[in-house]
């Protein structure tokens, strides 16, 4: 028998409830945390494949801290809002005007080729980025006009060695300019006005070219292709000059008949009959006074 003054034992029996209990849902939200992170990963690597360089480029230049506003006025517009340079943008929708794209050089640098190079790249960087800038101006510009879903097939917008270009081409069965004429249609008067308005606000001369396809044009009195697309672009720069472009924005005025196509695959497409205006890369020539 036990011992009378021994304590007694006593025995608890605790319930466990059930893994529900204990684990709770936290494990759910986390993992949906998780397969979240991996869907915006995964979209991320496929918009960086299938973005073209240009468009990283124009994406890169946007979020770029030259080109964000540090203030909060403006309209809210792309590209809009005042800058931190002196002449910034002011609600208008307008980019800086007449930004110089070269800063001047430092002399204690002169003389020093490694130097000199790095300057020279800084430079060239400096000018593709603001002819990038341009072509996102234009875009944009052309977008904001009434009827930019008419004229939206007949505007090509990109950036090569030359510059900033625009291209405004024909369509079948419907022409940018009357046939046979150098007479512009109204639309394209109207879109050559804004076009106009854009390029007065960089500094940068400006090529203007025309275009016809590959058939052979003869008009009254010997008028070919030649004639014809000499014509075009002169009509054009008489357009961009009642806008206000000046004379000595301009560095070249020619027609180029079919011997540049834009699709050399086929010369008689609709699409090569265009006119072409490059802002061109480079710093405005200045008056011999200056």
């Amino acid at each position: 028998m036990a011992n009378a003054t021994q304590a007694p034992t006593i025995i608890k029996k605790i319930k466990k409830g059930g893994h529900g209990g204990h684990h709770g849902g936290a494990w759910k939200v986390a993992y949906a945390d998780f397969v979240t992170a991996m869907m915006a990963f995964f979209l991320l690597m496929w918009l960086i494949n299938t973005t073209t360089p240009e468009q990283k480029r124009g994406i890169a230049d946007y979020f770029a801290p030259e080109s964000v506003s540090r203030s909060s006025s403006g309209n809210g517009a792309l590209l809009t809002g005042t800058s931190a340079a002196t002449v910034g943008v002011e609600g208008s929708g307008q980019l800086a005007a007449k930004t110089a794209l070269s800063p001047p050089k430092d002399a204690s640098t002169e003389g020093n080729p490694a130097t000199e190079e790095s300057e020279k790249a800084e430079h060239e960087a400096a000018k593709d980025a603001a002819l990038e800038r341009a072509a996102i101006r234009l875009r944009q510009s052309i977008q904001d006009m009434p009827d930019f879903a008419k004229l939206s097939r007949h505007v090509l917008i990109d950036t090569t060695p030359e510059g900033a270009r625009i291209q405004l081409i024909d369509q079948d069965g419907r022409s940018m300019f009357e046939p046979g004429s150098a007479e512009p249609t109204p639309e394209v008067r109207t879109l050559l006005n804004e076009v106009g308005k854009v390029i007065a606000e960089f500094p940068n001369r400006i090529s203007i070219s025309g275009h016809t396809d590959g058939e052979n044009f003869s008009g009254p009195g010997g008028f070919s292709n030649w004639d014809l697309s000499a014509a075009r672009a002169n009509s054009t720069l008489d357009i961009l000059r009642e806008g206000g472009l000046p004379d000595d924005r301009i560095a070249e005025v020619v027609g180029k008949a079919g011997a540049d196509p834009l699709y050399p695959e086929n010369p008689y497409a609709s699409a090569n009959r265009r006119i072409s205006i490059i802002l061109l890369k480079e710093a405005p020539v200045l008056p011999p006074d200056l």
